[in-house]
């Protein structure tokens, strides 16, 4: 798919609107859910991610070549949903609070203990990353969630690559020994 970005990419650059808008079918929904890990309202996601497009065939004349559409549009859509909240003044950039939402099962009747499993997993593993910094989230939810490399999460982050490697050696050291804690005080009490 990375190949056909590319062409869709070059051709919306040269004044193609189709491709543009090929591409914006493609990318709304992943667009969507990350914005919507910044905790605002679903309408002002939406309002950011038109507004998107909108500058984006504005300016496509000055645009660059990207390696990565789906890494441009992540780190634009990161900047006008910052801007927004900017000009709000609700938030500051450094101290975003983030939702880490995992996906649950169907509620089928033969998946019911595996669900209230997994809702029990789910729930202990929100609240593990809760207590991580809003950073260290953000690049977690990058990492895992939309497979960027580090440069693409620096990139989108602003900041260097060394960063995001802190970041995400320590959200995954104090996840793992928060973990294994956990683990050990399970068993204690079942023994």
């Amino acid at each position: 798919m990375a190949f056909e970005d590319q062409v869709l990419w070059q051709l919306f650059r040269a004044g193609d609107r189709q491709a543009l808008g090929q591409l914006a079918e493609r990318y709304y929904r992943m667009l969507k859910h990350y914005g919507l890990k910044f905790m605002v309202d679903e309408a002002i996601v939406d309002d950011c991610i038109q507004e998107l497009y909108l500058q984006l065939w504005q300016n496509r004349l000055q645009i660059n070549e990207t390696d990565s559409v789906k890494h441009y549009l992540l780190k634009s859509i990161r900047h006008h949903i910052l801007y927004h909240l900017r000009l709000q003044k609700r938030l500051q950039c450094e101290e975003l609070d983030w939702e880490l939402s995992l996906a649950e099962d169907t509620d089928t009747e033969t998946l019911m203990i595996r669900q209230e499993t997994l809702v029990g997993l789910t729930r202990t593993i929100q609240e593990q990353m809760a207590t991580l910094p809003a950073r260290e989230r953000e690049a977690l939810y990058l990492r895992y969630y939309e497979d960027l490399s580090i440069p693409e999460i620096a990139e989108v982050m602003n900041v260097n690559r060394q960063s995001v490697s802190n970041f995400l050696q320590k959200a995954l050291s104090k996840l793992r020994n928060r973990w294994l804690v956990h683990l050990f005080l399970t068993i204690c009490t079942f023994l």
